[in-house]
């Protein structure tokens, strides 16, 4: 009984490994993320925002291979941040057991994540602190290897831009337009245009040729703060969720991708259509002339965007 205690009111990462089966799982926690909002079955609760906590241990499945130091191998602890911040902007709650019950579904529909822990506690209800504890597996709520898969995406708006659009005075105003309609963006640009280094080794070409693409895309970052060049598919979610408009760096995903662009990726005519279609972008835009064949872009109503 006082080990029982004890774990009661220890964090939810020692409650995790005391009740840990026989299969070795990994752990992420977040620890003391608190968030201002009105909650509560209370009447002096309506209508004033409070202080929550969470607390959040994930266990996850181990990789098969290994990591690489690749971001998009992992279950990021942004999906853990977005899963809190998607149910608490779903509606108004009375009950912390209610948050904490969406909170910890949601976090399973993540493939890796096999059991969560999820504390909440009040900050602000007196003297100490007023919460629960919840913990839930993939097996208790039935959850299918399939349904886990199925997150929800956000399908984005893929931007080409020549560069003559790069260099162009109208840059600015062309972002202010796309920042205004509020519609989730990726800006792709290819080649800078300048003479590179040509070798006989194939696979070191396709570095150097992607690797010019990236200096292009810093070349854009330095064009207006508003651009920021992201080079995984991790970080371009979380961009995509939060209203940041990213430029493409495309190394790493072209060269980490089982299916990668058919031919050269350094031809925009390949690449951009292939990310576009990796992305589940709804439409594909030209500003400046890239090459791109009237096939490669989607038939969706995209008129005032630019």
């Amino acid at each position: 009984m006082p080990n029982d205690v004890r774990l009661a009111f220890a964090h939810p990462s020692e409650r995790a490994e005391a009740t840990a089966g026989s299969d070795p799982l990994d752990r992420i926690s977040l620890r003391d993320h608190t968030v201002e909002v009105e909650i509560g079955a209370f009447q002096a609760e309506r209508g004033t925002r409070q202080r929550i906590q969470f607390n959040v241990v994930v266990e996850v499945r181990p990789l098969p291979g290994p990591i690489d130091d690749n971001v998009d191998k992992i279950l990021s602890y942004d999906r853990v941040t977005e899963a809190i911040a998607t149910e608490l902007s779903a509606e108004r709650l009375n009950l912390l057991e209610t948050l904490a019950e969406r909170v910890a579904d949601r976090i399973l529909l993540e493939p890796q994540a096999m059991r969560v822990f999820v504390r909440i506690e009040k900050l602000d209800r007196g003297p100490g602190a007023l919460g629960v504890e919840i913990a839930r597996s993939k097996t208790e709520i039935g959850l299918t290897e399939v349904e886990a898969t199925d997150i929800e995406t956000v399908e984005p708006v893929v931007v080409c831009l020549s560069n003559a659009a790069i260099k162009s005075v109208n840059l600015t105003n062309w972002l202010d337009e796309i920042e205004a309609t509020q519609t989730p963006v990726v800006i792709c640009v290819g080649p800078s245009g300048m003479s590179q280094i040509q070798t006989s080794s194939p696979m070191a070409q396709r570095r150097i040729d992607l690797l010019d693409i990236e200096q292009n895309a810093w070349v854009l970052a330095t064009r207006d703060r508003r651009c920021v060049v992201v080079d995984t598919l991790t970080e371009l979610d979380w961009a995509l969720k939060n209203g940041q408009i990213s430029v493409w760096a495309p190394s790493k995903i072209v060269l980490d991708a089982v299916d990668g662009p058919e031919g050269d990726p350094s031809d925009s005519k390949v690449l951009f259509p292939w990310f576009a279609a990796l992305m589940q972008a709804k439409s594909i835009i030209e500003v400046g002339d890239v090459g791109l064949k009237s096939s490669a872009k989607r038939d969706i109503d995209v008129k005032g965007l630019l």
